[in-house]
């Protein structure tokens, strides 16, 4: 029986929790905003603020008057162990996307470790029973979303009685309303006396979590169809599809995982007692506990393929970590339905409890520098690119100046210095020069599009190498695709090329030319007055793709046309 049931009750709890909330805003105001700020000293301040707020959420969810030292022992630790990580991890200002993991980490590690704390405490000893573990996860979920529904609801009440003051002069509570300590002070009071509230109602809170369950149990067959479904097409349409956006697969496949997760526990409950007895649902909850591994392998080949084709990034290694704890807790779900059939429910809450265990230490050791994915990341990309197997002009500068944090800038200043190959050490030192990506991101795309344009280039009237400079001097190329046709008009020893480009069926082409400097530079010779081709596009786009050299070519015409300062304007003038 779950100690909602049987514990005493507390009646100044949400006003104690209301209080420790209100000072929890007011400190973190003051830690994060109120007072100086010294760089040298935000990762401490970050670690602190974060130490209270973790802190205060412990003592909403879990101080009960019953054991009261062991829970104030785990809300101190609580503090202490999110406060450690966020200090070691450094400022949360120089983070980058995919460092915010982290922080999710250890919100998780906490999370996990509440209910398993919660259990032990009723039973006065390092027991956990499922049924105690499984209730309080519930509850807290419930509890912790009602608070913000809670918090939202005092602040639609707070701005509504400003307002009406304000309509008899009275802007006191409008002017507080517009202050950040305020703000923080009122938030952390309304989501500590929510919290204590809901907890010191516990049986309407119960009734809340059957409501959620059932709920969610209803929606497993939906779910359940849906998965197997798609399973059973994947004979029918390949796993070429789901390659074709690998990018975002891996992401599906565990949004998917994790959903069919909840809904089967949904339908089994804490206990036989809970457990659904519609067969539909029996039957649901059965199939997403057998399609998980099936996700969760299609998950991991499609992050292997990524892997594969470009190596390791942090989010890769992110991705490959969720990717390991999909699969785990398929292999266990697999398993419990081996062994049970239709009482694999019995089998799968013990392996709930051990992994609950397992999943705790991982996310706490994952939210510690100690998970140095940005390092692993910066060695198998610079293995990589000095190995040859990725080009100066293929690798991604943008993402080791600012994807990988201090040991993406590190490698790069590495790769400024000789031995490197020249190439190399040029594109390291302007991605350490850049202030932002999009510099070294446009830089990048240039010569991707680069790269395209030498692939699909006719070279007319000949085929001929190519001086060097000469394809740089056309300035930025954009939007090349495999539909582009590409003519350079170019003779060996002249000092003048154009590149002519078509880029579809309707489109006019473009023509533009460079010229040969006497220290043997290319250049662009200025801006010219554009004309249109008197051709359709589609028998000139034919001509650039299979004409004759007789056919392209470069003629010297005159022209009439407006000149202003010596510049021209407008189109030509008819003769």
């Amino acid at each position: 029986m779950h100690d909602r049931d049987q514990r005493e009750g507390w009646p100044i709890r949400p006003w104690v929790a209301a209080a420790f909330g209100a000072l929890a805003g007011f400190l973190i105001w003051a830690l994060m905003d109120g007072l100086p700020r010294s760089p040298d000293g935000m990762a401490l301040r970050v670690a602190a603020a974060a130490a209270i707020a973790a802190s205060t959420a412990a003592f909403a969810l879990c101080y009960e008057p019953l054991r009261a030292r062991w829970a104030l022992i785990f809300i101190a630790m609580v503090g202490l162990v999110v406060g450690l990580v966020l200090y070691w991890n450094g400022p949360t200002d120089k983070w980058g996307d995919l460092e915010t993991w982290r922080g999710v980490c250890v919100a998780l590690s906490v999370a996990i470790a509440a209910p398993l704390f919660q259990a032990a405490r009723d039973q006065g000893a390092r027991r956990f029973p499922y049924v105690e573990v499984h209730a309080h996860a519930w509850t807290n979920v419930v509890i912790w979303c009602a608070a913000w529904l809670f918090a939202g609801i005092v602040f639609i009440l707070a701005f509504l009685l400003a307002a009406l003051f304000d309509l008899i002069g009275i802007d006191l509570l409008k002017e507080a309303l517009q202050k950040q300590w305020f703000w923080s002070t009122l938030l952390g009071t309304a989501l500590g006396g929510g919290a204590g509230l809901l907890r010191e109602r516990d049986r309407i809170v119960g009734l809340l979590e059957r409501v959620v369950v059932s709920v969610l149990a209803v929606l497993a067959p939906v779910l359940a169809v849906g998965l197997v479904l798609f399973l059973l097409s994947l004979p029918f349409t390949g796993l070429t599809p789901l390659w074709a956006a690998t990018r975002s697969t891996t992401p599906i496949l565990l949004g998917c995982v994790i959903g069919a997760l909840v809904l089967a526990n949904a339908v089994i409950g804490h206990g036989e007692d809970q457990e659904s007895r519609f067969p539909p649902l029996r039957w649901a909850a059965i199939a997403l506990a057998v399609v998980l591994l099936p996700f969760a392998l299609i998950a991991a080949v499609s992050t292997g393929a990524r892997i594969g084709q470009y190596g390791f990034t942090p989010e890769r290694l992110w991705a490959l970590t969720f990717v390991t704890v999909a699969v785990v807790y398929g292999v266990a779900y697999l398993v419990a339905v081996v062994r049970g059939r239709e009482r694999w429910a019995g089998f799968a809450r013990p392996s709930n409890l051990h992994l609950a265990f397992g999943l705790c230490g991982l996310a706490l050791f994952l939210a510690t520098p100690l998970a140095a994915f940005n390092l692993l990341a910066t060695r198998d990309q610079v293995a990589r690119l000095k190995a040859g197997r990725v080009t100066p002009a293929a690798f991604s500068w943008s993402a080791l100046a600012f994807d990988f944090g201090e040991p993406g800038r590190a490698a790069l200043r590495e790769l400024a210095k000789a031995p490197n190959p020249p190439a190399i050490r040029e594109r390291a030192a302007k991605a350490l020069k850049s202030e932002y990506r999009a510099d070294i991101a446009a830089d990048e795309q240039d010569q991707a599009n680069r790269a395209m344009l030498r692939k699909h280039l006719r070279i007319l009237p000949a085929p001929v190498p190519l001086p060097e400079g000469l394809l740089d001097a056309f300035g930025r190329v954009y939007g090349v695709d495999d539909r582009d046709v590409f003519v350079l008009l170019y003779r060996p020893g002249e000092d003048r090329a154009v590149l002519i480009r078509s880029q579809c069926e309707t489109c006019q082409p473009n023509a533009e030319a460079v010229v040969r400097r006497a220290d043997g530079t290319w250049v662009q010779p200025g801006n010219v007055t554009p004309t249109q081709s008197q051709d359709s596009p589609a028998a000139t786009r034919e001509a650039l793709r299979t004409g004759t050299p007789e056919q392209i070519e470069v003629r010297e015409v005159k022209r009439r046309q407006v000149f202003v300062n010596g510049k021209p304007v407008g189109d030509l003038l008819a003769e």
